[in-house]
């Protein structure tokens, strides 16, 4: 096998091509992400793909894995390092070329493969590339793989086995469209702006759409590795002000923004409007409710409390799970607890069936969106989101905190508003109705105003959100509530925004 893994080299030079380089930094909770080439080189992807290898027979799982890439002018040549390594560790390989992750896992089902690593950096700038994986379809790594991949790649456990082979897989693009738009059909052609940021949804969501009835705008979905617009991120605002641009200028019914790697979507209504990714999986909720009584959802702890106050859900018998942020573990529990879907902040949403198999794809979240508006009649995108009770949000804060130091202060943030609870202390002269401590500490006061308080998953900072369904007032009597406690201590640092 490959030689143990270094951390000290430099491109552009002989040792950059004998020894496999890894950060370490580029394992997270639940995938991998590095600058390429600075943090990792191909021989360090290769040295990544014999560990997983590795991992999967640890896991007594069949080493059938399907591998594919986004488009970005250096994927091909990191998939390709990859399959290597995988090959070198006894796997058999199944490269479905191009394609979306919610393709990939597709891929997942349609050629019976219990293993995925789809190389993708997402979102994210040029020069980033990563791996997302799974070996349990339709779940993704957690921090338990994570730690043990990391483990076994940079320690050089990784082991040599025969029986390694590579085969490229043709026709899934057009598998996994049909599989998406069957017995999906509008009943009028809604008008709908799909904005790609020239990422590789171009190549699948204005046709996965066109062939569903609707009347596509497409927007930035020329492939165009170097980004020239914006990144493909629908959380940036760059993009959602192109997409509301446009669908003023076409008089569009809605807009659909969709992420790098085709997995996340974000919504602006007819008047151009960004509607929250929390907000749109209400209206998604609501309609799935009223369809599915008693209907089960789950969402992250860093999104809107209507989950659990909505009229709509309430008289459906809707019930609301709220869990740890993160694509893989809302997509964990949504399964382990068989909900209708799941929803998280960040724009992943998780549909179980008979609407999904459990993992997060933008364009069966686009496609729920446009069959919502479609039996809305003729409701408007923009009256569906002000027909939601009204509430007062921050944005999502961030505080720096050392890594680490920040679980810490958190652990301590929790004990304190537990101890508040219990003791029956009154926070603006409200008791505290509930506290969800599955990921930090988030604390709900009788009157619905809620704040967020946890370790962020990926930086060097903590996470605040606050909420309250009464007034401005009392989302931010929230934060300064939230605030103040940090007084105690120094290692919170300034935020990147506040309100």
């Amino acid at each position: 096998m490959l030689p143990i893994p270094r951390t000290d080299l430099k491109p552009n030079t002989l040792e950059n091509e004998i020894w496999p380089l890894i950060s370490p930094n580029g394992f997270r909770e639940y995938d991998a992400r590095w600058l390429y080439p600075k943090d990792i080189n191909l021989i360090g992807v290769q040295a990544l793909g014999a560990g997983l290898a590795t991992l999967l027979h640890d896991l007594n799982v069949k080493p059938r894995i399907v591998i594919g890439h986004d488009y970005r002018s250096y994927s091909l040549s990191v998939k390709h390092a990859l399959a290597l390594g995988l090959i070198s560790g006894g796997a058999e390989v199944l490269d479905i070329g191009l394609a979306l992750s919610p393709v990939a896992y597709f891929a997942q089902f349609a050629l019976d493969a219990p293993c995925v690593a789809m190389v993708t950096a997402s979102h994210n700038e040029n020069g980033w590339t990563g791996v997302k994986m799974g070996a349990a379809r339709p779940l993704t790594f957690g921090p338990e793989e994570m730690s043990a991949l990391k483990r076994i790649t940079l320690e050089g456990l990784s082991r040599a086995r025969a029986g390694g082979t590579y085969q490229v897989i043709v026709g899934i693009r057009e598998q996994y469209m049909l599989d998406v738009t069957k017995g999906k059909k509008l009943s009028r052609p809604i008008k709908v702006v799909a904005a790609c940021g020239n990422g590789t949804a171009g190549a699948f969501a204005p046709e996965a759409l066109r062939r569903i009835g609707a009347d596509v705008v497409p927007l930035d979905a020329e492939l165009n590795y170097d980004f020239p617009r914006y990144n493909p991120n629908p959380e940036d605002m760059k993009m959602l002000h192109a997409l509301s641009e446009a669908v003023r200028q076409h008089g569009a019914d809605a807009g659909l923004a969709f992420d790098g790697d085709g997995d996340r979507c974000g919504v602006v209504d007819n008047q151009g409007r960004e509607i929250f990714a929390d907000k749109v999986g209400v209206l998604i909720a609501r309609d799935i409710s009223n369809r599915t009584k008693n209907a089960r959802f789950v969402v992250d702890v860093k999104s809107t409390g209507l989950f659990m106050t909505d009229p709509v859900l309430l008289a459906n018998g809707a019930t609301t799970d709220y869990w740890k942020t993160g694509h893989s573990y809302i997509k964990r529990r949504a399964h382990e607890l068989k909900a209708q879907a799941g929803f998280e902040k960040s724009g992943h949403y998780f549909f179980n069936p008979p609407i999904g198999r459990g993992y997060d794809d933008g364009i069966i979240s686009g496609i729920a969106v446009l069959e919502m508006l479609d039996r809305a009649g003729n409701t408007t995108m923009s009256e569906l989101y002000d027909g939601l009770p009204k509430t007062f949000a921050s944005p999502t804060m961030a505080p720096h905190c050392p890594d680490e130091q920040k679980y810490a202060v958190v652990d301590d943030i929790v004990a304190a508003y537990t101890k508040a609870k219990e003791s029956g202390e009154k926070i603006m002269g409200l008791a505290i109705r509930d506290l969800v401590t599955v990921n930090g500490v988030r604390v709900t006061l009788e009157d619905g105003t809620w704040g967020l308080v946890r370790a962020s998953s990926n930086k060097p900072s903590l996470v605040v959100v606050v909420e309250s369904p009464v007034s401005d007032e009392r989302m931010r009597g929230m934060f300064t509530e939230i605030d103040s406690r940090f007084s105690k201590f120094p290692q919170v640092g300034a935020y990147d925004q506040k309100l």
